[in-house]
C-alpha cells in the first residue's frame, strides 16, 4: 500500500501498545502501522485482535535486544516515525532480575537508535524517534510538590534506573547526532489489556474470585493514576505536535494512596457483582513492602495541558467503573493471559507465514 506515514510501534501487543496501535490504525488509515514485539509474558496479540487484518496494519515478532533483527526490520520498512514503547517494566521483577531490564530497556534502546541513525542516514525531515517513558525516573516525592519536566532524576529500582538510562540515551543521540527525538514521562496507567501482576487487574481477579488482595505494607504508598486511552491520546498529540528535543509529562492529576483506590475498587466490586457491601473488603491483606518503594509519585502534566490543549479523564471512579466492566465482560482473555494460553493465538494467526 502507498502510505503517508510508516510508524513503528515497539512493544505494540503490550498493555499500553496495544491501545496506541488501535488509535493510530482507526485515526490514520494512510499511515502503515508496523507492530514490533517480542511477545514477552506481557505481550499478547489477542489485545489486538480487532485490527490485526486492517490492510494498514503489520505484525514482526522482534526483539530489539537483538541488534540483527532491528537492523533487518529497519531495512524491510522505511520508517518515517518510530513510538518506543517496548519495556521491561514491572518493578517487583526487576528486583528479582535485574538483568532483563538492562537488556532490554537500554541495550534495545540504543539497537533502536542505531537502527534509526543508520537508516535515515542524517535526513532528518519528517522523522522522528519517540520514547516513552516513566515517572519513576524521578525517585519519590513527599507529601507536597509535583514531578515537573526540570525535575533531576533520582531513580531507585533496577527498572527506574534502566529507564532513566535509555532516556539519557535518546537525549544523548538528539545531542550529539540531531536524530529528531521526544520523550514522554507518564505516571501509573490503568485500564483494558493490562496484565494482571499489575495493582488494578490483580485486585479485580482476585476479588472475583475471593482471593486475598495483597497490599504492600499499610497502603499508604500514593500514585498518580492515568486511564490508558488519555495517554494514548497524548502520544497521538506528542507524535504529531511535540517539539524536538523537549520532554513532555503525562499524569492523571488523579493522586490515590493505594489502601484507598483498593478499598474503592472493593465497592465498585461488590456492586458489579452482586455482593453486600464490604464483602470484598474482607480479602484486604497487607504484606510485607518491597524494598526501595517509593513514597508518592505526582506529574505535573500541565505543559502538555497548554500547549497542545490535552486533558485527562475528569473522574477517576469513571475510569475505574469502565475497567472493572471491561474485566468482566472479558474473563476469557484473563484466564487465557493467566493459564498462558494467549501464546495460542499468535500460533493461530502467525505460523507458517
Amino acid at each position: 500500500m502507498n502510505s503517508k506515514k510508516t510508524v513503528l510501534i515497539t512493544g505494540g501487543a503490550g498493555f499500553i501498545g496495544s491501545h496506541v496501535i488501535r488509535r493510530f490504525i482507526k485515526n490514520y488509515p494512510d499511515y502503515l502501522i508496523v507492530n514490533a514485539d517480542k511477545l514477552t509474558y506481557a505481550g499478547n496479540l489477542e489485545n489486538l485482535s480487532d485490527i490485526d487484518k486492517n490492510k494498514n496494519y503489520r505484525f514482526e515478532r522482534v526483539d530489539i535486544v537483538d541488534k540483527i533483527a532491528v537492523s533487518g526490520l529497519f531495512q524491510k520498512y522505511s520508517f518515517d516515525g518510530i513510538v518506543h514503547l517496548a519495556a521491561e517494566s514491572h518493578v517487583d521483577r526487576s528486583i528479582t532480575g535485574p538483568d532483563e531490564f538492562v537488556f532490554t530497556n537500554i541495550i534495545g534502546t540504543v539497537n533502536l537508535l542505531n537502527a534509526a541513525l543508520n537508516s535515515w542516514q542524517k535526513i532528518f525531515e519528517g522523522k522522528l524517534f519517540y520514547h516513552i517513558s516513566t515517572d519513576e525516573v524521578f525517585g519519590s516525592l513527599g507529601r507536597e510538590g509535583m514531578f515537573t519536566e526540570k525535575t533531576a532524576y533520582d531513580p531507585k529500582s533496577p527498572y527506574s534506573a534502566s529507564k532513566a538510562s535509555s532516556d539519557h540515551l535518546v537525549r544523548a543521540y538528539n545531542h550529539t547526532f540531531g536524530i529528531p527525538a521526544v520523550i514522554s514521562n507518564c505516571s501509573n496507567n490503568y485500564g483494558p489489556n493490562q496484565f494482571p501482576e499489575k495493582l488494578i487487574p490483580l485486585a479485580i481477579n482476585n476479588i472475583r474470585n475471593n482471593k486475598p488482595v495483597p497490599v504492600y505494607g499499610k497502603g499508604e504508598n500514593i500514585r498518580d493514576w492515568l486511564y490508558v486511552e488519555d495517554h494514548a491520546a497524548a502520544i497521538d498529540l506528542i507524535f504529531h505536535r511535540g517539539k524536538q528535543g523537549e520532554t513532555y509529562n503525562i499524569g492523571g492529576n488523579n493522586e490515590w494512596k493505594n489502601i484507598d483506590l483498593i478499598k474503592l475498587l472493593c465497592k465498585i466490586m461488590d456492586r458489579k457483582l452482586g455482593r453486600n457491601p464490604g464483602d470484598s473488603e474482607k480479602l484486604i491483606t497487607y504484606v510485607k513492602d518491597r524494598p526501595g518503594h517509593d513514597l508518592r509519585y505526582a506529574i505535573d502534566s500541565s505543559k502538555l495541558q497548554k500547549e497542545m490543549g490535552w486533558k485527562p479523564i475528569p473522574d477517576f471512579e469513571e475510569g475505574l467503573e469502565k475497567t472493572v466492566e471491561w474485566y468482566l465482560a472479558n474473563e476469557k482473555w484473563l484466564e487465557n493471559v493467566i493459564s498462558g494460553d494467549y501464546e495460542k493465538y499468535y500460533d493461530s494467526m502467525y505460523s507458517g507465514r
